[in-house]
């Protein structure tokens, strides 16, 4: 190899080039930008004339062509297609159970608990024996009240005994006189005008006292009314003392024990203690808070799922009451929802959510909602025609839900509809659809 120097440019910088021995001396340009220039130059020359060789051996080779991917001009487009499904929209709520019915049991009457028969947790039947007062003053009442019956008893004896014998003697009497007042039409000069006198008075007298029997008689019936009602009426208090259960249920609290003084519930001027707390469970209450929005939809005998989170099941209920007026503070009305509890599986206090079916379609044309485009009150869907051209449709909508939607015209059974890259694509583009699974939005409509 040999190396040509340069010695206009020793000061600046040295450099070599390699060349073949038989390449001749070339003799560059004295001044030193026009040898810079001259030198980039050949290089852009150089640097063209290998790109331009570059590309035509690329074109020339046999296998470019094959090697050039083949671009479609049809878009790939996920689509779901138009089917006939049940649709439903539900209300999801949450709320506690409570019992059908809860109540204090007070006593009646003052007395102390002579014997008490159940304790917390304990199932009584309707009308079971809860507890047993002591009350000596109302046994005495008792006892006198059916002492004054006993007598007003006798009294009625007695006057009937003496209504029977005034009736006797007014018999007597009225014959007697009777038979006088025949002789005297037959014989008027026989009997004496004073003994025809004597006898009518007698027989007068009979009936008078007949008359005073009977009043007595009914005095006395009157007086054993009154003891009768006496002696009920003492019965009636003194079987206070026996307190029973009012209907089934659970003993959710005992406040007395054997021994305690129970002051009668009936004194409003005290804080009478109860005996015990009783709690309807075979039947409990859910009141949920129905939104404003759906308050037209709420009626008697809807049907709900009770899902109870705390023992993993679901439970039927029914819409049993609500109240008929929106609450003005929370904008809600309060719907209660009894479910049976016939196994006691359910205990008041649980957390439950309900769930409302507010509308029901059966059979219907439905499509998922990330199928619809929704301009103000104009919704459409981007449609894929037998021929895979994308066609935009107006369709009119019937019931919704978090994740179909009813279609009531614009669209047939099994018709494809995009559900995917709507934004990027236009109306008459040309698609290549692909079915694909349609994810359900959380949430509740």
């Amino acid at each position: 190899m040999a190396v040509l120097e340069i010695p206009e440019m020793a000061d600046n910088e040295a450099r070599t080039y390699s060349r073949p021995q038989a390449v001749p001396l070339v003799r560059l340009p004295e001044n030193r930008w026009t040898q810079y220039a001259y030198f980039a130059n050949r290089r852009i020359v150089a640097l063209l004339m290998l790109a331009i060789s570059s590309i035509f051996l690329a074109s020339c080779s046999p296998g470019a062509a094959a090697k050039q991917p083949q671009r479609s001009s049809a878009v790939v487009v996920g689509v779901s297609k138009v089917t006939r499904q049940n649709l439903s929209r539900t209300l999801k709520l949450a709320a506690e159970f409570r019992p059908f019915q809860e109540i204090d049991i007070h006593a009646k009457v003052a007395g102390y608990v002579k014997k008490i028969y159940v304790d917390i947790g304990d199932h009584v039947k309707a009308g079971q024996l809860l507890a047993v007062l002591e009350i000596p003053e109302l046994q005495d009442e008792v006892t006198r009240a059916g002492h004054t019956v006993s007598q007003s008893e006798q009294e009625i004896k007695r006057a009937q005994f003496e209504l029977g014998q005034a009736k006797a003697n007014y018999q007597s009497a009225h014959l007697q006189y009777t038979r006088m007042a025949e002789v005297i039409k037959a014989q008027p000069n026989l009997i004496a005008q004073q003994e025809i006198d004597d006898a009518r008075s007698k027989d007068q007298a009979a009936a008078a006292q007949v008359e005073a029997a009977k009043a007595t008689l009914a005095g006395a019936k009157e007086q054993f009314n009154v003891a009768k009602d006496s002696e009920d009426r003492a019965q009636t208090m003194y079987a206070y003392a026996h307190i029973t259960a009012p209907f089934a249920g659970v003993i959710v609290k005992r406040y007395a024990d054997t021994g305690a003084m129970m002051q009668a519930g009936t004194a409003s001027q005290t804080q009478a203690m109860p005996l015990v707390r009783l709690s309807q469970n075979d039947l409990l209450r859910l009141a949920v808070p129905a939104p404003e929005s759906v308050v037209p939809l709420v009626h008697v005998g809807m049907l709900a799922e009770v899902q109870v989170p705390s023992i993993g099941k679901t439970y039927k209920g029914k819409v049993a009451r609500f109240a008929g007026q929106v609450d003005f503070s929370t904008r809600t009305m309060t719907t209660e929802i009894d479910v049976p509890n016939p196994k006691l599986e359910l205990v008041p206090g649980m957390y439950a959510y309900a769930s409302l079916v507010l509308k029901r379609r059966t059979n219907v044309v439905t499509v998922p909602v990330q199928a619809l485009d929704r301009q103000g009150s104009q919704v459409a869907v981007m449609r894929v025609t037998p021929q895979k051209i994308l066609e935009r449709t107006s369709v009119q909508l019937g019931l919704e839900t978090p994740d179909r939607v009813e279609v009531v015209s614009g669209l047939n059974l099994n018709d494809q509809v995009v559900v995917s890259a709507r934004s990027q694509l236009r109306e008459g583009e040309s698609v290549q659809p692909k079915i694909v699974d349609v994810i359900a939005p959380q949430g509740e409509n």
